[in-house]
């Protein structure tokens, strides 16, 4: 196959991951990174565009590809406030994928949260319900949703109640009956990830016990 993949997030923990394992691919020889700052992969697949996501209309032109991969996203503590936090794991990605389908991609891949539901109380998965609600209207013909639980990998930046948190749900998520509540490794979730971009499904498909 000659596929090309975007990502958008590829700086991120998930994304970091998820490009590794693409350029090791056969099926895709061209990756293109649309980030925010600055990164580097050392691979003859790589096109890196560094753009500003508030600006789509002057890139949007470029963003073309089979499978588009969405992984960005942010922290309320990152983002100071709720509204921003909203931009960057919402519209940023929305946008992106909007233009990608005009310009002819087939396949949405995205990762978004277990407990996503645009009604909940809470606002971080109020957002992921509304995202993946949005995608779902724009009718692509194929979207994997990807719902992982806290995420296992090695996070440059420290987290340490979310360390504390991966602790506690390692040990209880080996009990059979909440087993899609254990930490999800990003090595599994990339590996999925790739592996559903690739079959020959149709329509929205949810993933949540990813492991």
């Amino acid at each position: 196959m000659n596929k090309t993949a975007i990502v958008i997030g590829a700086t991120g923990l998930v994304g970091q991951e998820l490009v590794k394992q693409l350029i090791a691919t056969d099926e895709y020889s061209k990756i293109k990174l649309f980030v925010r700052k600055s990164i580097h992969f050392d691979s003859s697949k790589i096109e890196i565009h560094q753009v500003n996501f508030d600006q789509i209309n002057d890139w949007k032109d470029t963003i073309n590809c089979d499978t588009i991969f969405c992984c960005l996203g942010t922290t309320l503590k990152k983002a100071k406030t709720k509204e921003v936090q909203f931009k960057i794991d919402h519209t940023y990605t929305l946008l992106t994928v909007k233009a990608a389908l005009i310009n002819g991609c087939k396949t949405v891949v995205l990762v978004s949260s277990l407990g996503a539901n645009f009604k909940s109380s809470n606002f971080y998965l109020a957002t992921k319900g509304q995202l993946e609600a949005d995608l779902t209207a724009l009718h692509p013909v194929h979207l994997s949703i990807f719902r992982p639980s806290i995420l296992d990998g090695n996070r440059i930046e420290k987290r340490p109640f979310e360390q504390l948190a991966l602790k506690i749900m390692r040990v209880l998520g080996k009990m059979k009956f909440i087993h899609k509540y254990a930490p999800t490794s990003v090595d599994t979730l990339s590996k999925q990830m790739i592996q559903y971009s690739l079959s020959n499904s149709k329509g929205v498909e949810i993933i949540e016990d990813i492991h």
